[in-house]
């Protein structure tokens, strides 16, 4: 896997989001610099926002804030999000799968079939009415943390969508649970745990670490998608001030929330929605990345030999070789004949 330079790309956009994220807090705090407008010789040319400039690459919000510096913020949370989601999905869909394909056989039928009504079901709007009492700030302000209301989206967004990873589990087990080398375990007095440590897990390997990738997309997906909705990853920063309340904010600055609460700037300010968006964009790029590089790491295909004419060479001469003997051996034959 670490012999693929696809894979290695993608785990180092990846590696330098969140160190650069942890680094930059570390080094210049959890407030990124602010510019409320351009003077040239003497006289304001450009006020808020500030579209991209060389000292400000992405250009600032409607704040004066650095769109730079609040993707490095939060850059860490984002994607720290996604791969705890993805995790905490497969780490309890992995085991109630095989136990729906080898204890509950039976009824696998229609559990699968009342499970797969789910997919009609629009999870975004699902996991918005859930996550609004949590997410949304009330009047009085929040009573928990950023961390502790992290915590609650991450486990929340993970048992949303865990029955049906938890099917295709059991359905993909469930063919191999047939196979003949099972079968023959079975007949020799295997148990069904031993069938699935010993057979079903170490032939569904492959197939489950790509699911967790394309579970990674997945929930980068459908925080995008709670963004635009104003329900942001650790909360929503609510104003309840009648005349002069700010819309909705991100407390964290992940990209989601960066998307969602800049939304309304497409037309005139589009590189603020734009800018979360491309990096949304490139992790999960990096993502199917390291899945298409796991995947040539576990199925490499045989590349054609340098030496490929000295081999043809090689060939024509054993050929050639076993021509004369063959006319040898006929010669001999019909001697022996005579």
């Amino acid at each position: 896997m670490w012999k693929q330079p696809i894979f290695i790309i993608g785990f180092s956009i990846l590696a330098i989001f969140l160190f650069g994220s942890f680094a930059y807090e570390w080094i210049f705090g959890n407030v990124p610099r602010q510019l409320f407008f351009i003077k040239e010789n003497g006289h304001v040319v450009e006020g808020l926002p500030i579209s991209p400039k060389w000292a400000f690459p992405f250009g600032t919000d409607q704040f004066g804030y650095d769109m730079l510096g609040k993707i490095i913020i939060g850059a860490k949370f984002t994607i720290i999000a996604a791969l705890a989601i993805a995790a905490l999905r497969m780490l309890i869909a992995i085991p109630l799968g095989f136990i729906l394909s080898t204890y509950l056989r039976r009824h696998q039928t229609w559990i699968s079939g009342l499970i797969d009504s789910l997919h009609y079901i629009p999870l975004t709007l699902f996991a918005y009415f859930v996550l609004i009492p949590v997410l949304w700030m009330p009047e009085d302000g929040f009573s928990t943390g950023m961390w502790e209301r992290i915590a609650i989206q991450i486990v929340i967004m993970a048992f949303l969508t865990m029955p049906i990873v938890s099917v295709l589990i059991a359905n993909e087990s469930a063919l191999l649970y047939d196979k003949e080398y099972v079968l023959a375990s079975r007949t020799l007095g295997a148990g069904r745990f031993r069938i699935i440590w010993r057979h079903l897990f170490p032939q569904m390997r492959e197939k489950l670490a790509v699911l967790y990738g394309q579970q990674v997309i997945e929930t980068f997906v459908i925080l995008a998608h709670l963004g635009l909705l104003n329900l942001f990853l650790g909360g929503t920063k609510v104003s309840y001030d009648p005349l002069f309340g700010d819309p909705p904010m991100s407390i964290a600055y992940e990209w989601a929330g960066l998307f969602g609460s800049t939304f309304r700037y497409l037309l005139g300010a589009p590189w603020l929605p734009l800018t979360s968006v491309l990096f949304i964009s490139i992790s999960i790029l990096s993502v199917s990345f390291m899945i298409e590089g796991y995947v040539r790491s576990k199925n490499p295909k045989v590349k054609k030999s340098s030496n490929a004419k000295e081999k043809s060479r090689v060939v024509a001469w054993n050929k050639e070789q076993l021509r004369e003997k063959m006319v040898l051996l006929k010669a001999s034959d019909n001697t022996l004949k005579k």
